[in-house]
């Protein structure tokens, strides 16, 4: 497979089906903020982390690379002209999301109760984790968008909210597993 093919030299890129667009298109846009996050969570696995958190988090990075396909897909190119679905891949469904939710909930078992907001650091791989969160959270927003003005699945939207909860939460059992603090924080008072 050829890496170049000189095609978006003219700032135009196409969707899944041949449909050509502009490189800032909020399609565009949406998958490429995924698979910024997706790198950002590979950096996060490349930390040193226990072996269940980087195997849900390679699913995850797995996953990321299906919700871009179907970003990729525009509404009108999601079928072929002979009725069946141009994306042959499984989709993101309820089972991705619960998984989200299963991992959550078994990770809050071990955390200590939340009584303030959370700064992010306190460690580098805690970091990458918020770092990953915040662009999940951008993601999550450009989806919305592109949303309102175009279809999409409505699961992408849920996984990408429950991802960046999951993220949060993967981010304070780092903490712990890293022997580093939470960074409460805790604001000034007017004098």
């Amino acid at each position: 497979m050829k890496i170049y093919t000189k095609t978006g030299d003219k700032g135009k890129t196409s969707l899944f089906g041949g449909t050509r667009v502009p490189k800032y298109d909020l399609r565009i846009e949406a998958y490429g903020t995924i698979d910024e996050l997706n790198s950002y969570i590979g950096l996060v696995r490349d930390q040193k982390i226990e072996a269940h958190s980087s195997e849900i988090l390679s699913k995850i990075q797995h996953e990321l690379f299906t919700i871009g396909s179907m970003l990729a897909t525009p509404p009108e190119k999601k079928v072929l002209k002979n009725g069946k679905e141009r994306l042959t891949i499984t989709k993101i469904n309820t089972n991705s999301i619960q998984l989200l939710e299963n991992e959550i909930d078994s990770m809050n078992e071990s955390l200590p109760e939340m009584t303030h907001f959370i700064l992010p650091g306190g460690h580098t791989t805690v970091s990458f984790c918020h770092i990953a969160r915040c662009i999940c959270r951008r993601a999550e927003r450009i989806c919305t968008q592109l949303s309102d003005e175009s279809y999409i699945e409505p699961q992408i939207l849920m996984y990408l909210n429950r991802l960046s909860d999951y993220l949060f939460v993967l981010a304070r059992k780092l903490t712990i597993d890293n022997n580093a603090q939470e960074i409460k924080w805790i604001p000034e008072k007017i004098k």
